[in-house]
């Protein structure tokens, strides 16, 4: 008899594909299109309103606290008490000085935990590395995590530190977004809006109601909100350890848990309170806990699309960007399922347990490794597609334990930048950078002038452009290069193209500001930290201040007539150009590089 660990073993079926598994993706997919216009609306209107309006009731309810806000931060106003709106630089520096004051924050509350109140369980301060890294993840809406939540961080640091951090670095994404929409929109100005106001009303108005809904569902459905530490329960059956020690007790780990969730997903953060992320079970305890939360994931990127065409009053236009991130998320989602429900052909070509042949129907159960019985493989994969378009990082599985391509789809995800729905306002922000750059490329194939929403595109357009869309890849490739070089770098649990697969990942994530990893990598390390540190900040911050410098650049054109000339960007075909620009420059970018490692991996898989 052949040995199954040599011999050539049969390609992966399809068997564990399931109609029920299809279901739970179309579902999903009808849910959050039909939530895009209702949201997407109510988030236009915030954004346009002035100080103290909010749709449904809102401005009413917090109204005063948001002029109290703008009164105790000295924010200026005009003579009909008008926040005064700036330029693209005063908000620019705005934003960076707001969250430098967030990463010094959540350093110093790290830093200091084991002195201050609400540390049930007496938890010491964290390593100065470590917390530099996960100060730096929380302000950049990343949320690498190198810890355990539960056996490293307070509850005060939870909640007055990344729980706080969430909301601010969401609304962070969400202002740079409103005053790109203003630059598009507006003629001849010479400003783009109020950092402080679009950050207040991002927060006070979007964020704060949807977290609280979301939360109090999260509680309904057994996630964990409490201030009591952790509590030693009796094991239903006793344990005995390798030494021969009978173990009778349990700790389970507490915490207010359910709050810092909801804005986690909401907000496109993703980082955990307990260690296994929304795999826990007092994290993500029910089928529609994990619906609510996934749902949560892409609700508000997919929502500002339609923010986006009312604000710029050309609907048509959010509809077209909204198709372009569809037409690459929905193939790749039902492919991760796809080759997941697929099984380990390794696992297919052996005997099993019973005696019976493991390639029998009733042993195609797909590849169940790393994932949750009560989640299944369809609602793994969905997670997993989920969490990598979106700059979120949570994970209800262990996504090194996919087969290699199923870890290659959502690998690729994060590096075609993040804009396939992407992170709160950043997604967006990211993919109108891509429009411009198929813009551009669109003009010069049909001989047509480039222009965008009636603004030309000109070469201080595209120079900024083309800094957004290389500076996460060179992040990502120089990266990896540098840590596969140095002993420092290679602390993998795999050697060989696996290995390489969880660096490469590593940095795709912090490169792309999303925060999940593959298990395996020693990342809380004094190179790790610094280095994915970095990569999260710059990739953050030198995508920011471009996509601002083109807000200013285009709110001071004067809009050109629309002519026979003008390339219509509302249009399949367009939506088309843009899907291919995008696709291409992450296949030209990184097919390499994922040829040495999830490629390598599937073959030496497949093959002898």
């Amino acid at each position: 008899m052949n040995d199954p660990t040599t011999a050539l073993v049969p390609a992966p079926t399809l068997a564990a594909i399931t109609g029920s598994g299809v279901l739970q993706l179309l579902i999903y997919l009808a849910v959050l299109l039909a939530l895009v216009k209702p949201l997407g609306w109510f988030m236009a209107r915030v954004l346009e309103g002035k100080a103290g309006e909010a749709p449904l009731g809102l401005g009413r309810a917090l109204g005063w606290l948001e002029r109290g806000i703008y009164a105790l931060g000295g924010v200026r106003t005009d003579g009909e008490r008008r926040p005064v709106e700036t330029g693209w630089k005063p908000y620019a520096a705005g934003i960076l000085i707001f969250n430098a004051i967030g990463f010094i924050a959540v350093y110093a509350l790290q830093r200091l935990q084991h002195v201050l109140p609400a540390n049930p369980a007496g938890l010491g301060a964290v390593e100065a590395r470590s917390a530099f890294n996960t100060a730096v993840s929380f302000a950049t809406n990343t949320n690498w995590q190198g810890y355990g939540g539960e056996t490293t961080m307070s509850y005060l640091t939870q909640m007055l530190g990344l729980g706080v951090q969430n909301f601010l670095s969401a609304a962070t994404g969400i202002a740079v977004l409103a005053a790109l929409i203003r630059g598009l929109a507006r003629k001849s100005s010479s400003t783009i809006g109020n950092c402080w106001v679009d950050l207040t009303r991002s927060t006070l108005y979007i964020l704060l109601p949807l977290s609280a809904v979301l939360a109090l569902a999260l509680v309904s459905q057994g996630v964990v909100q409490t201030f009591r530490g952790p509590q030693e329960v009796a094991l239903a059956v006793p344990l005995s350890t390798a030494d021969g020690a009978v173990v009778t007790t349990q700790t389970i780990p507490l915490g207010p848990a359910a709050s810092q969730i909801a804005i986690k997903q909401l907000g496109t953060n993703g980082g955990g309170f307990f260690n296994v992320n929304s795999a826990h079970p007092l994290e993500n305890p029910t089928a529609l806990s994990d619906f609510l939360q996934v749902l949560a994931i892409l609700v508000i990127p997919a929502a500002l699309c339609w923010t986006f065409g009312e604000m710029v009053r050309d609907r048509r236009q959010g509809w077209a960007v909204l198709a372009a991130m569809l037409a690459i998320f929905v193939p790749l989602l039902f492919a991760t399922y796809a080759l997941e429900a697929g099984g380990n052909p390794r696992v297919q070509a052996i005997v099993g347990v019973d005696g019976e042949s493991a390639t029998a129907p009733d042993a195609l159960i797909g590849n169940m490794e790393g994932k949750e019985a009560r989640f299944g493989i369809a609602g793994s994969a969905r997670w997993a597609a989920t969490t990598t378009a979106a700059s979120n990082g949570s994970v209800n599985s262990m996504h090194d334990s996919y087969t290699p391509l199923g870890g290659l789809v959502p690998m690729w995800l994060m590096q075609l930048g993040e804009v396939v729905f992407g992170g709160v306002g950043s997604g967006l922000y990211g993919m109108l950078m891509f429009v411009i750059v198929a813009v551009f490329v669109a003009g010069l194939m049909v001989g047509r002038a480039p222009e965008y929403l009636g603004k030309k595109i000109e070469p201080f357009e595209m120079k900024m452009a083309m800094v957004c869309v290389l500076v996460p890849c060179a992040i990502v490739l120089v990266g990896t290069a540098v840590a596969v070089l140095i002993p420092e770098g290679y602390t993998t649990s795999n050697p060989g193209p696996h290995g390489f697969s969880q660096i490469l990942y590593a940095f795709s994530s912090a490169g792309n500001n999303n925060g999940s990893a593959f298990a395996g990598l020693t990342a809380n390390t004094p190179f790790y930290n610094i280095a994915l540190g970095l990569a999260m900040w710059f990739s953050r911050f030198w995508i920011i201040v471009p996509v601002l410098a083109v807000a200013g650049s285009l709110a001071a054109k004067r809009v050109s007539p629309t002519t026979s000339g003008t390339l219509p960007t509302h249009t399949p075909v367009f939506v088309l150009m843009l899907v291919a620009v995008v696709v291409i420059v992450g296949a030209l970018t990184f097919v390499p590089a994922l040829a040495l490692g999830p490629v390598v991996e599937h073959l030496q898989l497949v093959g002898k």
